[in-house]
Order: C-alpha cells, then structure tokens, then sequence
C-alpha cells in the first residue's frame, strides 16, 4: 500500500505478515533488541526485513539499521528512508539523497484514537475542519487517526533534515481526496470508503515551525485499505527550484 503513495524513484517495502523468513538481524541490531520483549523484537526485525527487501530495490547490499535519537533510522550514507510497523503492517522506504531531501511513512490501524488523545495531537481548526470522531462503520473514515497518522509522516520527514523535535501541534494539516467522489462529507473534507473498499486523497502541512531547510507547507499522500490508513511525506532535493517556478 506504501507503494501507492510514493513516487517510483522511491524503493519500498511491505508485508502484512507478523513474521517474515528473512527476518533475521544482524548481530549490530539484536544488540539494540536483546532486553525487548518479543512484540517489540518482532515489530524491529520485521520493519527491518522490509528496509533490507528496498535496499535491494536501490540495488544496495543489505546493511544493518541502527537507530539515534527517539529511534530515528541510521541509513547508509546517501540514502534517506523511512519505516512504520503496526498490527498487521510493516514497511520501508527508501530514495537517494540526490533525488530526495527527505521522507516520512506511517500506518496506522483505521480505528479511533483512545479516548483523550484526539485533543492532544490536533489543533482546534482541525477538529472543526474534521468533525467530531466518527462512529464504527464501513462508511466511515476515522479522521483523527488519519491526523495522527499524517502527522507522524510530517515529524518522520522534518526531524532528520533540521534535528528539531517538532510536536504535534506545530503542524496544521488539512485533507483532501481523490477517490469515491460521490461519498458525503463535510466542506473540506470527505466522506469514509463505501463498503469498505479502499479510499485515498492528499494532505497539506502548513508549518507553524519552520527551518529554512524545509519549504513551510509539506505535502503528502494517504490510502486507507484493508484496515490500515497510511500515510506518506515526501520532499524533493530541488524543491527550493520547484518553489521559484
């Protein structure tokens, strides 16, 4: 599904599986995992498997991924990328630093945040963009996890470019989208998938930090399918170029 949000220039990666028989790690990573428990190492080696299977992709040999900071991928040197795993989704992605400046993914599965954190992770001009959180349903699209999902992709893109931990609320995000055009929903926004099928659109991030090394508004794309949204932010090397256009 990654796949779908990406341009082909970018290498990516997936499985549904819990397990994959090539997730092996290399001694470098079972070092970073060896006190985890057993969801938390199969989630690592998992994501990790996906890394190795886009490296392929970029025709690199397989490498061990380390993490820095707040579990920030260490890819090899000009080569940008990265990973999110979830309950029933693991993926990677990956690009030259020539082509592209920076990357962000995400999945998440498509159901409602618990309870409180809808407030915490969103402004209130996306609530009332939004709507209140939808209920259970095939219809339905559950926007604050989509917001939540966006948003990761946004700070997974930003982070490694300027070194700034950007928090939630620096970022104003607003949806659009591109499939089933027919569904109902709100001015500005869109109605959920019908009878489950898949839905997509695009976001924009309007930055309410900014660094000069990054334009002010991101922009991304996002897929719902399967029960999993995904989420994906990419910035091209030459985007300074692109803005002057």
């Amino acid at each position: 599904m990654i796949e779908r949000l990406l341009p082909a220039d970018v290498s990516c990666a997936a499985t549904r599986a819990e397990s994959v028989p090539d997730g092996t790690l290399f001694p470098e990573e079972e070092a970073l995992v060896a006190k985890s428990v057993a969801k938390r190492r199969n989630d690592f080696a998992t994501a990790r498997a996906c890394a190795r299977r886009a490296m392929a992709g970029l025709g690199l040999p397989p490498v061990p991924v380390l993490h820095g900071h707040r579990g920030r991928p260490l890819w090899p040197e000009g080569i940008v990328g990265s990973l999110t795993h979830c309950a029933g989704y693991r993926a990677a992605a990956l690009a030259r630093a020539t082509d592209v400046l920076s990357l962000g993914i995400d999945a998440e599965p498509h159901a409602p945040l618990p309870t409180g954190v809808r407030e915490l992770v969103t402004l209130p001009a996306e609530r009332e963009r939004t709507g209140p959180p939808a209920p259970e349903g095939p219809d339905e699209i559950h926007w604050d996890r989509m917001l939540f999902s966006a948003k990761e992709s946004v700070f997974k893109a930003w982070y490694p470019v300027t070194g700034i931990e950007l928090d939630f609320i620096q970022a104003d995000l607003t949806f659009c989208r591109t499939s089933v055009p027919d569904s109902p929903g709100r001015p500005g926004v869109v109605g959920g998938p019908r009878g489950g099928a898949a839905a997509e659109g695009a976001f924009a991030a309007r930055l309410l930090l900014t660094d000069p090394a990054l334009p002010t508004t991101l922009h991304g794309l996002w897929r719902i399918e399967d029960g999993i949204v995904a989420t994906a932010v990419l910035v091209r090397s030459d985007w300074r170029d692109s803005e002057a256009l």
